[in-house]
């Protein structure tokens, strides 16, 4: 039971009014008089509270799934209300780590009925939190005391990488398959035969098949689409640059949500994939697979693995790689660099593996490097900034030249577009079986 801002009021009315009795001798026995007043004070207030019991709403929060980093993840609250109208204050004990929007601080005005409350948490790190009760506060009908109470249990959850946007791009990649989107089939898209078409005007005449249409008596169309079952290695690294924060995440989580990404449109598209976590050794090391039943196995290696403060070693990365991998395959090595010179190792490792291998450099650039070096400088120490900024990105471009020099793909995306950018690139590999 907690009094009510009413509550102190009538006690403070009660109480003035028994000072200006005293006063006045007309008056006998003010302080009787005021006893008698506190007293049928709390015994309204007893019998308010009992009434609030009894009028007493249902509050339910909704099950909680497995949480996405860097996502706001809603998190609702169903209220029935049996009775008449109530005012109610509702807190859920949320992990105090998390980032909260549109939550439930005012007191709800709830009506006869069912009613949903959501708010959205955005976890900043992976891992397991633990969150608590909801705690929750009813006005009573004479509104002299609010009625508290717990609701639930305390449970544990788990934040994930990525997963809405994983969802997201498996429905992108259904459609796109179904030919729901611009990226439909083509002739000649591809090595492996899909299906026959009638002619159309414009077709390529290369892509007729004559014996089909000899038979059919109608012009018939080959169509092709990107070979399937090849190899697709992820090498991720999670040493020393991987752990700087960019953009509100480390820089290993938005590299892991880009190789889960990669690897959602790789096993979508038939091929097998395999991925190894490596620093000064590889931690972590799942051989090729293909179908879509091979994603919760990712999901649950990949999701307890935390960046390190180590150098890493990518000679060891790419001879473990050479040993497990004896056929050639797309490996895709997602990092950091900064100079051609603190980068020489992964230069060195990734220019062994060509023309065995198709070596693919993915890194993840600061967009506030790319902001600071394109903004206009005001001040002295933005000029400064402004120059360290252009000469960062300078460097990184030469590193990145001399990869290209060696046959190695690259791509240098923002930490928080990498993901969209690497798919496509993907996907346009495939299109032209350079795999």
């Amino acid at each position: 039971m907690v009094p009510t801002l009413r509550f102190y009021v009538c006690l403070l009315m009660i109480g003035g009014g028994a000072m200006v009795m005293a006063q006045m001798s007309t008056i006998p026995n003010a302080v009787g008089t005021l006893v008698i007043a506190d007293g049928l004070l709390l015994l309204l207030t007893v019998i308010d509270y009992g009434r609030g019991r009894k009028r007493k709403i249902t509050v339910q929060r909704q099950p909680l799934g497995p949480l996405s980093i860097g996502r706001e993840n809603p998190v609702t609250i169903t209220v029935a209300n049996s009775g008449p109208s109530a005012i109610a204050k509702i807190k859920d004990d949320y992990p105090a780590a998390f980032l909260v929007t549109d939550e439930i601080k005012t007191a709800q005005v709830l009506p006869q009925g069912s009613t949903q409350l959501s708010y959205h948490v955005q976890p900043r790190q992976r891992g397991e939190y633990r969150w608590g009760k909801v705690n929750v506060r009813q006005l009573c009908p004479w509104q002299l005391t609010w009625h508290q109470w717990t609701v639930g249990e305390g449970e544990t959850v788990t934040v994930h990488p990525d997963l809405m946007g994983l969802k997201s791009l498996t429905i992108r990649l259904a459609q796109a398959t179904t030919g729901n989107l611009r990226q439909m089939r083509k002739l000649g898209l591809g090595t492996e035969f899909r299906e026959l078409r009638d002619y159309q005007a414009g077709d390529d005449l290369r892509y007729l098949d004559w014996k089909a249409s000899a038979r059919r008596g109608i012009p018939l169309m080959r169509v092709l689409e990107p070979e399937r079952e090849q190899t697709v290695i992820i090498l991720l690294d999670r040493g020393r640059l991987m752990t700087a924060w960019v953009q509100g995440l480390q820089r290993f989580d938005w590299a892991l949500n880009t190789s889960l990404a990669l690897a959602v449109t790789a096993l979508h598209r038939g091929d097998r994939l395999g991925i190894g976590v490596f620093d000064r050794t590889v931690v972590s090391w799942l051989p090729p697979e293909r179908g879509l039943h091979y994603l919760p196995k990712l999901l649950k290696t990949l999701t307890p693995l935390q960046p390190v403060l180590q150098e890493p070693d990518y000679g060891a990365a790419i001879g473990q790689l050479v040993q497990q991998q004896t056929r050639r395959a797309l490996v895709v090595c997602i990092t950091d660099l900064i100079d051609p010179t603190a980068s020489r190792e992964l230069l060195t490792a990734l220019t062994q593996l060509a023309p065995r291998y198709l070596p693919f450099c993915v890194t993840l650039r600061d967009p506030q490097v790319d902001q600071l070096a394109h903004s206009p400088a005001t001040t002295v120490s933005g000029a400064y900034q402004q120059a360290v900024a252009i000469n960062l990105l300078q460097q990184r471009q030469l590193a990145l030249a001399k990869l290209k020099q060696k046959g190695v793909l690259v791509l240098d995306a923002p930490a928080d577009k990498v993901s969209e950018q690497l798919v496509d690139r993907y996907l346009q590999l495939k299109a032209r079986t350079l795999l």
